[in-house]
């Protein structure tokens, strides 16, 4: 649903997990090989990938203020069993949290949000307001105060609203 850039570092892989359903319509891209495949998953990695994917949701929605949009296993109990290793770049000596073995999309996923903590910019990964949508986005308004996926489509709905509450 945005018109934002995507996320920054490896945020850009849980913010393409995360908006792999369109809540308004049902459309649910885990549903189709294709979307899938985008994300290295096969169909037995669904139901995790799901309950991942709204663990995720509750954590964006809270990074902005708002409530949980239903109960979901706590983020930290599902990355807690995601299996990471230290790497250490020859080179240069830094080091670097990365997935285990293959990388499942929950180590994958724990890689890339320590990779944000230690950037600073995990806090300003948000899910959007709007109840029928809750797409994640990276807020890189100056404040840090962003509130909708996208100012055209959920921001205008959103103004709209209160405009016509107003004049009832």
């Amino acid at each position: 649903m945005s018109e934002r850039s995507p996320a920054p570092g490896g945020l850009e892989l849980v913010e393409a997990l995360v908006n792999t359903v369109d809540l308004e319509t049902g459309a649910d891209a885990l549903d189709t090989g294709e979307g899938r495949a985008r994300l290295g998953l096969t169909e037995e990695d669904v139901p995790a990938a799901r309950e991942l994917r709204e663990s995720l949701r509750v954590t964006l929605l809270a990074h902005a203020g708002h409530p949980p949009h239903r109960p979901v296993t706590p983020l930290g109990e599902l990355l807690a069993a995601a299996p990471l290793v230290v790497t250490v770049d020859p080179a240069d000596g830094s080091a670097a949290l990365a997935p285990a073995g293959e990388g499942s999309l929950t180590a994958r996923v724990a890689a890339a949000v320590a990779q944000a903590l230690v950037a600073g910019t995990w806090s300003r990964f948000k899910a959007c307001e709007a109840a029928d949508c809750h797409w994640a986005y990276y807020d890189r308004s100056p404040a840090g105060r962003g509130r909708w996926c996208s100012m055209q489509v959920c921001g205008a709905r959103a103004k709209m609203r209160r405009y016509r509450a107003k004049e009832s």
